[in-house]
């Protein structure tokens, strides 16, 4: 049997235990910048998060939910979209995959993922405050007491 047109890889495991992998994964790599795992599944992730990405750069309502939806969770969504993707200044490639040598266990290829751009967490997207409404300039009626 052939696998022409299969995308994807399965890393030995069921659908639902592969996609909570690399939803794993994903979270990880927003929240700590780099993590370091087989070069398969950097690999396989790379492409995930680089569509999740320019989605949060794009912005609105739509994106910011199909991205929760996609990752495990909400924090991890609202980083991306809030903080990361205002930061990163390119078009796409806005990961990096660096070998990282073999495991000493099993010798399985291990690889470092990372983002090209420099991304601060700290900063955070100032958006203008928004002006309180002004109070009313009537003042209320008093109430007479009979």
């Amino acid at each position: 049997m052939h696998r022409h047109k299969y995308k994807g890889r399965k890393f030995g495991r069921e659908t639902d235990q592969r996609l909570a992998l690399s939803r794993g994964l994903m979270c990880s790599l927003i929240e700590y910048q780099t993590i370091t795992t087989t070069l398969a599944r950097a690999k396989e992730i790379r492409r995930e998060t680089e569509k999740l990405i320019t989605k949060a750069r794009k912005g609105g309502l739509n994106n910011r939910r199909l991205i929760i939806a996609r990752l495990n969770s909400q924090e991890a969504a609202n980083l991306l979209v809030d903080v990361i993707a205002p930061q990163i200044s390119r078009d796409s490639g806005y990961l990096r995959i660096e070998h990282a040598g073999y495991r000493k266990g099993d010798n399985a290829e291990m690889g470092t993922i990372s983002f090209v751009d420099d991304i601060d967490l700290e900063k955070k997207t100032e958006k203008p405050a928004k002006e309180s409404k002004k109070e009313s300039t009537k003042k209320p009626a008093k109430k007479e007491d009979k």
